[in-house]
């Protein structure tokens, strides 16, 4: 204990996952030198919040703009509604009655932040995943994710598998399909895009079409038992997909956390962030969400729903100014000493 030479410290390489075209010396701890220590210096360690905060990681800073908005071509999308609504008023002379609200009734959607739409959400994930592997400018993988090396089924892929793009629909389908045999709910669905979008940041890694089923497997995977009070066990994704087996799910699990560097934390503002922008996703591209009106009994929900967040936070101030009134309150009683002047 109180021997200074009792103790060494030594410094931890970072180990990368080696991708298909990356050397070995890129990755290999054992080629990378270390900085020699010298006696009576220590090494900070950082928080898991404070690792690589220099890097411009959208999963991690609110402040910045999501990667799947940036490949969406929401420009092209708006310009294509623009011109499906000049058609239809060319083609249909008298205006066509739509939903708005008015002094008597209000159209509302069934989709807040807290508790998103679940087929819209979703809709929008697939979407914003078809778009990452549309979009994509390289195409750099990790052999962990690859279906040629890994199948999610006995039956091999095709041999041009890995040249041909999953349409939306393709991609809705399969998440649908472990979503709800799962039973998971419409946040893990927000979840689970932004791991995807920290493996691709952390592995320097492309979505393809030879990969992306067990990305977003993974994702899911991750996403359920961070999120869900119930977590879903491996073993019962490998009763959905019948082929897999759990030594499959548990080494794909761990690779991917690793990538992570185990930081799975999602601050509240990055998951509003990534809700919206599906929002904005989903109006560019007509992905309605369902309107109802607002009847009395929803309404009264909602009031009670806004009363309870108003308590909570008049708890919140009022827990606050006390903290800050006993803080000066101690300060108060401390003793006051004069200023002496030397001379």
């Amino acid at each position: 204990m109180g021997n200074k030479h009792g103790c060494h410290f030594i410094p931890c390489v970072k180990q990368r996952h080696r991708r298909k075209d990356q050397p070995e010396t890129a990755t290999n701890p054992a080629m990378i030198p270390t900085p020699p220590i010298h006696e009576g210096e220590s090494i900070s360690l950082q928080h898991i919040q404070e690792r690589d905060s220099e890097d411009l990681d959208p999963t991690i800073h609110p402040e910045l703009p999501t990667m799947f908005i940036a490949k969406s071509e929401l420009e092209e999308a708006h310009r294509q509604k623009r011109s499906n609504h000049h058609v239809e008023q060319r083609d249909h002379p008298h205006p066509i009655m739509r939903r708005r609200c008015s002094c008597s009734t209000i159209f509302v959607d069934d989709s807040t932040i807290s508790q998103p739409n679940l087929r819209s959400t979703i809709k929008c994930v697939s979407l914003a995943v078809y778009y990452h592997i549309k979009n994509r400018i390289t195409s750099r993988e990790m052999d962990i994710f690859d279906e040629r090396e890994h199948p999610l089924t006995k039956t091999p892929v095709p041999a041009d598998y890995h040249l041909h793009n999953p349409e939306h629909r393709h991609i809705y389908k399969f998440i649908r399909m472990l979503f709800n045999a799962a039973q998971l709910t419409s946040e893990c669905a927000i979840v689970t895009l932004v791991y995807l979008e920290r493996l691709l940041i952390n592995a320097e890694i492309d979505i393809l079409p030879g990969n992306w089923k067990r990305i977003v497997l993974g994702a899911i995977l991750l996403s359920s038992k961070v999120w869900d009070d119930q977590a879903v066990w491996n073993v019962d994704y490998c009763q959905i997909l019948r082929d897999l087996t759990v030594e499959d799910m548990n080494e794909m699990e761990r690779q991917f956390l690793q990538v992570l560097d185990f930081n799975i934390n999602v601050p509240s503002s990055v998951y509003a962030k990534y809700y919206f922008d599906l929002r904005i996703l989903s109006d560019a591209y007509e992905l309605s969400l369902p309107s109802e009106p607002l009847y009395k009994q929803r309404a009264k929900k909602l009031e009670a729903f806004s009363k309870e967040s108003e308590a909570r936070l008049n708890c919140a101030i009022n827990t606050k100014s006390l903290r800050r009134v006993q803080s000066d309150t101690i300060v108060s009683m401390l003793p006051r000493f004069d200023a002496a002047i030397l001379s």
